[in-house]
């Protein structure tokens, strides 16, 4: 959530930065609300502060004049009056802002959409493989690993099962990546709910703006992470850091829900998107000044594990107009997969300064006597599951429809090659 104040006090710099982003926001109609929001809750305290007055005047009489204790009643009524004015007005002034976006960092390239984003750098050569390559629904199916038919008879479409060495290949992905954030880049793992309570998704930024694109129990009001960045955020939830404590590094896995909504005939092949998907999450609760640095290292963390899979990647920073909702600052990771012929995210790494720990109320005591401050918040993939599995498969596929399993990943797969049975 943006800060009032700085709205109030700044209201063209707002305006400047979310036209960069190419958002139409009612910015007009918050600062008209915020005033009369101030203005009401002046009017309020100067009425109980003049029925304070007459309350002590009257305790001191004898007599109470019938008049006086009547415009008593009255002022006692204005002020409830004004309390109900002031509670509508401020509940759709909060409902404004929450529904507001991040501004950008200044040096965050200006830009329409995701044709717009820059490429930093690129790691890895992209193999040149003597055989056609196959996409991984082919090679999935005939190897037996992934099945779409079954998995639509379960769940419906954008549902699949993941069968034998392919299930075996996706947890030791998960198992590997959260070995390396913890035991090398030094995390902290944490295994949370997947369905969280309502203040949570206000809190990580999902709601009320993606409220169509998440999954909710309405019997109990939980809701379906779509992300473990959503818990992760809301672990220091209304608390007071003590000074020390930061930096603290998170990572978790958790399956992750979503209402993918695409467009007929994009990405409907495979199990590029879907409703379910797994991912392993780094967050960080940082101070102020250490974001920036925070967010490299994060991003070399994330790297990390493309580099040990030794799969060619390339990393792009966004552009304002593909930039998250609660991000200053974003950069992309995308895996090469030959078998689609295209770049596939598999991380996305940002910086959201203050913006989440406002709407969670998460401050730090930078000393034992210090006024209490927002901390930064930052998340990444590290990294998302369908894509990787992607991307091993038709990289390290071979001419005769096997698999090589990637070396990181032979101690957690049991096997150095996935065969189809009839290669055995």
């Amino acid at each position: 959530m943006l800060d009032i104040k700085l709205i109030r006090d700044n209201p063209e710099v707002i305006r400047q930065a979310l036209d960069k982003r190419g958002e139409s926001v009612p910015l007009d109609k918050i600062i008209d609300l915020d005033t009369r929001h101030r203005q009401l809750l002046h009017e309020a305290e100067n009425l109980r502060a003049k029925r304070n007055d007459v309350s002590k005047q009257i305790s001191k009489m004898a007599e109470k004049p019938p008049q006086l204790i009547a415009d008593m009643r009255q002022i006692g009524d204005k002020i409830n009056s004004i309390e109900s004015e002031t509670a509508l007005v401020r509940d759709e002034l909060e409902d404004l802002l929450l529904r507001l976006p991040n501004i950008p960092f200044p040096d965050v390239p200006i830009g329409k959409d995701s044709s717009d984003n820059i490429i930093v750098h690129a790691w890895g050569k992209q193999k040149e493989l003597l055989f056609k390559p196959l996409p991984h629904w082919e090679l999935g199916e005939k190897l037996g690993i992934i099945d779409f038919e079954r998995g639509i008879k379960l769940s419906g479409s954008r549902f699949y099962i993941l069968r034998g060495l392919g299930a075996r290949l996706q947890r030791a992905l998960i198992d590997f990546m959260l070995d390396l954030h913890v035991n090398e880049h030094g995390y902290t793992e944490i295994y949370p709910p997947f369905m969280v309570k309502r203040e949570c998704m206000i809190g990580s930024s999902n709601l009320p703006k993606f409220a169509d694109n998440l999954y909710h129990d309405a019997e109990d009001d939980f809701w379906f992470v779509p992300t473990a960045e959503v818990p992760l955020t809301n672990l220091h939830r209304d608390e007071i850091l003590p000074p020390g404590i930061l930096p603290i590094h998170y990572v978790a896995h958790t399956a992750c829900f979503r209402r993918e909504k695409m467009a007929a005939g994009k990405d409907t092949r495979g199990i590029k998107r879907g409703h379910q998907f797994d991912k392993v999450e780094m967050y960080k609760f940082v101070e102020p000044g250490k974001s920036e640095q925070e967010l490299s290292k994060m991003l070399k963390d994330a790297e990390d594990v493309c580099q040990k899979l030794n799969i060619p990647y390339r990393v792009v920073q966004l552009c304002t107009g593909d930039l998250g909702f609660a991000a200053v600052k974003s950069f992309d990771i995308e895996m090469w997969a030959p078998g689609c012929n295209e770049w596939l995210e598999v991380s996305s790494c940002s910086n959201c300064g203050d913006f989440q720990a406002r709407r969670a109320n998460i401050r730090f005591r930078p000393e034992a006597e210090a006024k209490p401050t927002f901390v930064h918040t930052l998340n990444g993939s590290g990294l998302a599951l369908p894509r990787v599995v992607i991307s091993i498969m038709e990289n390290y596929q071979q001419a005769d429809g096997s698999i090589v399993i990637p070396e990181a990943l032979r101690k957690y797969v049991g096997t150095d090659i996935i065969k189809s049975p009839e290669l055995n």
